[in-house]
């Protein structure tokens, strides 16, 4: 039975039929787009919050630390272990649910048989039962601290945890990068080039081994359905970036639509989307901890460091904050491009499910994550040039180095007519 509604059709059995029909693979992007736009709306509030949380702990070291990876204490806290745990999963079935809601149906009329696409209901009515969920914990989250600032700016932040005296700025220390947190704070000499992220932070390295990781198991999966159909070679022919009917794949069927069908079709879904999740998830780190320290050495520049600014500005306008924002929806549409999932769906109902993995765009994937964790790697180990202490988001190197707090700060040699050279009031080094 249906309901027309202007365009649409609405079916009692939870599928609705588009006319006409757009490609799937479009429509499915959209989506995955949503979903990105979403779950960074609802991931910028839980940061936000888990920072203070950890501040009020005495545990915050970095400006940015891994969100869901990151608890602060009490299994009951929003912020705890146990709400990070669901939040994990509930972001990997947000994603998971945007991969198998378009579908291809099939209308017989008579001896006629027209194919429309297709929106399952139970895959959409998960997809919005997790994002609220995410939601009801990041505002739960909020409501449980109160937040020191909602600025994504490590200086807004280390400003304010010196005004609450959370923070204390160490003498003889306005030289000291973060690497050299357990040296002995004297006089010292400024470097001609600054550490690396990868060396600077303790869980950078970490996220990109993780990568790395990643990649290597797509490889295996590639490898996996290549031994598979091993009677069949790729081409050029049968090589494309979107599935054709020259495509080489492996299939095997689940049961049919009903409420056990779809959990196993989460399951499977989940169990290698899962991955690519988390590891885009951790990718954020390396953007924002960069971030962080890009942002700290406009102090050198001849416009100077500004420090209240809008807490979503830097987010919108970095470079690298933007490649990982259209990296995260893209990826996700290729992983659904080789992990199709098709279905006897006929007169708006659906009978079973046909999962099939196309070995070609696996392929693609696995090259497309090789290029990100290449990347990634890269502007891991770059290394900052100059003398300016590198921080890389640390919040005690930055209350060091900073001895005058304003709207705009510079950073450098400090004359005041005593015979040292020195960057703020502190002694730094002598000639």
């Amino acid at each position: 039975m249906e309901v027309n509604v202007g365009p649409y059709s609405v079916s009692l059995n939870g599928i609705l039929s588009l006319l006409p029909p757009l490609q799937a693979e479009i429509l499915t992007l959209m989506l995955d787009l949503i979903v990105t736009l979403c779950t960074e709306s609802i991931g910028f509030v839980h940061g936000i919050s888990l920072r203070s949380a950890l501040a009020s702990e005495s545990r915050l070291r970095f400006n940015t630390n891994l969100r869901l990876l990151t608890a602060a204490r009490g299994w009951h806290n929003p912020n705890g272990a146990l709400l990070n745990g669901i939040s994990v999963v509930l972001l990997i079935i947000s994603y998971s649910s945007a991969s198998v809601v378009i579908f291809l149906n099939q209308n017989v009329n008579y001896s006629e048989t027209i194919a429309s696409i297709a929106i399952a209901g139970i895959p959409l009515f998960i997809l919005g039962v997790a994002l609220l969920l995410q939601v009801m914990i990041a505002l739960s989250a909020m409501r449980a601290i109160k937040i020191l600032t909602w600025s994504s700016s490590p200086f807004d932040l280390t400003a304010a945890l010196v005004h609450h005296t959370q923070l204390t700025p160490a003498t003889f220390r306005c030289m000291r990068r973060v690497s050299d947190l357990d040296t002995y704070g004297g006089p010292a000499k400024p470097p001609e080039t600054q550490p690396s992220a990868w060396h600077a932070h303790p869980s950078i390295r970490k996220v990109v081994i993780f990568l790395w990781v990643i990649v290597a198991a797509c490889a295996g999966w590639a490898a996996f359905v290549v031994s598979v159909t091993w009677d069949q070679h790729l081409t050029l022919k049968t090589w494309s970036f979107f599935n054709n009917s020259y495509s080489i794949y492996m299939t095997y069927s689940l049961p049919s639509g009903s409420l056990k069908g779809w959990i196993q079709l989460f399951v499977n879904i989940a169990a290698v989307q899962g991955l690519l999740t988390l590891g885009l998830h951790c990718s954020e780190l390396i953007v924002n901890v960069i971030r962080d320290e890009r942002q700290w050495r406009c102090a050198t520049r001849r416009q100077g460091l500004k420090v209240a600014t809008n807490p979503l500005k830097p987010i919108f306008t970095h470079p690298l904050c933007l490649i990982l924002f259209i990296a995260k929806p893209f990826l996700h549409w290729m992983f659904g491009l080789s992990f199709k999932i098709t279905t006897s769906a006929y007169n708006e109902s659906l009978h079973y499910f046909s999962v099939m993995m196309f070995t070609a765009q696996i392929w693609n994937l696995c090259i497309a994550l090789f290029i990100l964790a290449c990347f990634f790697t890269v502007v891991a180990l770059l290394r900052p040039h100059g003398p300016q202490p590198a921080a890389y988001g640390h919040l005690q190197t930055l209350a060091n180095l900073v001895d005058e707090w304003s709207p705009v700060m510079w950073w450098g040699h400090k004359e005041d007519g005593i015979p040292y050279c020195h960057a703020g009031r502190v002694l730094a080094c002598s000639r």
